[in-house]
């Protein structure tokens, strides 16, 4: 995480807003082999808890029940031009705005009724997203489809005991320049970091 408190956010509601929305990121852990990543879908529930599954074969899978473990999640980002200050860049330096959120918790193994409740309320959440046609649901699959594929993957599900966030937005530039950059940004087509900027209080 960047170093300067000023882009910490201690709005939890909105920490988790970002974990629903984006519902993607990394599991990093350490293990016999070396550090290991792998990218999932997530699934945050408002007990505190990230759920995801991997692929059998993963070469984290077998390692992550019982496992300290962080997970990652990256928001909206964007590069700020010194162009971009009400200065015109005298004396400044080109950077990058972000939203990261570090989940820092222990990992369970989950049963496969777990497993499949979790699949299902992920393709339930992602379908009803999408604006055209009919949402697919996981009873579309024959049974041996839908018991071959619980078979190919294991879900894990995180109990989150740490947070850890970085919501890198300018705070530590003057309200004319952040309303610059946001401009920029937005010109640049970058308009999800360039709404946070202009919503996130500081």
């Amino acid at each position: 995480m960047h170093p300067n408190s000023a882009f910490r956010h201690a709005d939890r509601a909105l920490l988790e807003a970002l974990v629903d929305e984006v519902a993607f990121g990394m599991i990093f852990a350490a293990t016999p082999d070396g550090p290991r990543v792998a990218h999932v879908p997530l699934l945050w529930s408002t007990g505190g808890t990230v759920q995801f599954h991997l692929a059998r074969g993963n070469a984290l899978t077998k390692h992550l029940d019982g496992a300290t473990v962080l997970a990652v999640v990256n928001g909206p980002d964007g590069y700020i031009s010194p162009r971009w200050y009400s200065d015109g860049g005298a004396d400044q330096v080109p950077t990058w705005n972000y939203a990261a959120v570090e989940l820092e918790g222990r990992v369970r193994r989950m049963d496969e009724a777990g497993l499949l409740a979790q699949i299902t309320a992920l393709s339930e959440k992602h379908e009803a997203r999408v604006s055209a046609g009919k949402p697919w649901s996981i009873d579309k699959l024959s049974e041996a489809r839908r018991i071959a594929l619980v078979k190919a993957i294991v879900g894990f599900e995180l109990d989150v005991l740490g947070w850890r966030e970085t919501l890198k937005l300018s705070q530590n530039k003057s309200a004319e320049d952040r309303a610059g950059l946001a401009a920029g940004l937005e010109s640049e087509g970058a308009a999800a970091i360039a709404l946070m900027m202009r919503s996130v209080a500081e």
